[in-house]
């Protein structure tokens, strides 16, 4: 586990459990040993705070890869902290280096760890749950490992977009059974149908109304 990922919990894991006591349920679903995939509704970029703190294993994200070649003393700061997370770098203007980065994650999966994914794609520009991409399926596949659906609750009111400082509201994070992958795929249309079944059971978790359609921009958002 990456020192800084140590240091992090200590620090920042000790303040949200202090300042807003966030209420974890279903930890029981979490395997002790093995690999599997995190995937969760995206409100906020609290979510990744708030799951780290919750879960006691440690958890592989990805991170944009203007985060890894900043400029300046801001730039460092960045590069050191994604690095020392063990953060994997995505490119999300190219769609290859993305597949890359999905490829990237492979490793760490067979060798037991967790990885987070959030397959909405993007924050939720309103609170709703849109359809999932299906990259996340395509990786459980390739890594033999299931995927564990995770529902979150509270976070876009603790840290709204454009907020320069986090606010109290209570914060729920359920874990729920595992969705097993291996020998489901033969197709396409498997994919896609591994993929909704995950969507569905975050929804179960958090009780969003669901939109059968990728989450747009926010400033494309017309409805």
């Amino acid at each position: 586990m990456p020192l800084l990922y140590d240091l992090t919990k200590l620090t920042v894991g000790t303040t949200l459990r202090l300042g807003w006591r966030p209420r974890v349920e279903g930890l029981e679903h979490l395997p002790r040993h093995g690999g599997a995939i995190l995937a969760g509704n995206h409100l906020s970029v609290a979510d990744e705070l708030f799951l780290v703190t919750s879960t006691p294993r440690h958890v592989t994200f990805w991170a944009k890869v203007e985060y890894f070649n900043g400029r300046g003393p801001g730039g460092w700061l960045n590069r050191r902290i994604v690095a020392g997370m063990g953060a994997i770098p995505v490119d999300r203007t190219d769609g290859r280096a993305a597949l890359r980065a999905l490829d990237a994650a492979v490793p760490v999966l067979r060798a037991g760890g967790f990885v987070a994914v959030y397959p909405e794609g993007t924050r939720s520009p309103d609170g709703r749950l849109y359809r999932g991409r299906v990259g996340m399926t395509r990786l459980a596949r390739d890594a033999e490992v299931p995927i564990i659906p995770v529902g979150v609750t509270g976070t876009a009111e603790v840290l709204p977009v454009d907020a320069r400082l986090p606010r109290r509201h209570p914060v729920t994070l359920r874990f729920g059974p595992p969705i097993p992958v291996a020998g489901r795929i033969n197709g396409p249309r498997d994919i896609r149908t591994v993929t909704d079944e995950v969507m569905a059971a975050i929804q179960q978790l958090t009780g969003q109304e669901y939109v059968p359609r990728y989450a747009p921009s926010r400033e494309n958002l017309t409805d």
